[in-house]
């Protein structure tokens, strides 16, 4: 009996559904997390009786057929990649993103990885890095005796050296988009890599050419929901439900086949 394999499908697209959902509450405190949605796709469909064939000489044809489907499969898992809330931290090396843009983080392998975690650090040697020590690109020092580190809106890190009166720059931080950031592939540690799909990193600096600014001692966390997520999560489990039934169901009715012998 079909309706044993369609409800199976079925129960199996909602628990990716419900695995999606999980990991997006999981990651509520985490910080520049993109939330997920599950997207799916209905399969192959049977015809037993086409539409439009023609049922008489005389040209009359079938107004509606007859197409029995085989289920239903995920078909994506797309990131949302709204701005999250943006909140105080009180550290000067915190920064977060507002708008359009990713820090460039280069990987111990030398790849380059893309970021909505602002949350830096200075190694041993002054560099500026993410929380793995990761260092940050271009590569910015704040060497030893630099006081009162400042991040502008447009990325220009300064600080005071020593008992200088007037600042000194130190670098410039820079920006990355992309044409499809939801073609991005997410390699854990809040780290993104470039695809085919999200085409090439278009670099500059924050509030130039469509990126946006940065905000010194502020996070971005991530935009997830609690109340959409737990309303997602209740409708995939009712789903879910539902398609055991049916195979409750169609297991009742090869049932009463089997006693009809």
């Amino acid at each position: 009996m079909k309706a044993l394999y369609i409800a199976s499908t079925g129960m199996s697209a909602q628990e990716r559904n419900v695995e999606v959902i999980s990991n997006n509450i999981a990651n509520m405190r985490t910080t520049g997390f993109k939330r997920q949605r599950a997207e799916f796709q209905d399969l192959l469909y049977q015809s037993y009786r086409r539409a439009g064939a023609e049922t008489s000489d005389q040209g009359t044809v079938v107004p509606v057929g007859v197409e029995i489907g085989s289920g239903v499969r995920t078909a994506a898992t797309p990131r949302v990649m709204s701005q999250g809330n943006v909140v105080p931290t009180e550290k000067e090396l915190d920064v977060a993103i507002r708008g359009e843009g990713y820090f460039i983080v280069e990987l111990p392998d030398g790849r380059t990885a893309y970021t909505r975690d602002g949350t830096f650090e200075r190694d041993n040697t002054g560099m500026l890095v993410n929380v793995d020590g990761y260092q940050i690109q271009p590569g910015i020092v704040i060497p030893d005796g630099a006081n009162a580190v400042s991040i502008s809106a447009d990325g220009v890190v300064q600080a005071f050296m020593n008992n200088d009166s007037a600042p000194t720059q130190l670098g410039q931080i820079q920006l990355a988009r992309f044409v499809n950031k939801a073609g991005l592939a997410s390699i854990g540690d809040n780290l993104f890599v470039e695809t085919g799909s999200s085409g090439p990193a278009q670099l500059g600096v924050p509030n130039q050419d469509g990126m946006g600014n940065v905000l010194q001692a502020y996070l971005e966390m991530a935009n997830v929901n609690a109340v959409t997520e737990i309303a997602d999560l209740i409708a995939a489990q009712r789903a879910y439900e539902m398609n055991a039934r049916v195979i409750s169901g169609a297991d009742e009715m090869l049932a009463a086949t089997s006693n009809l012998r």
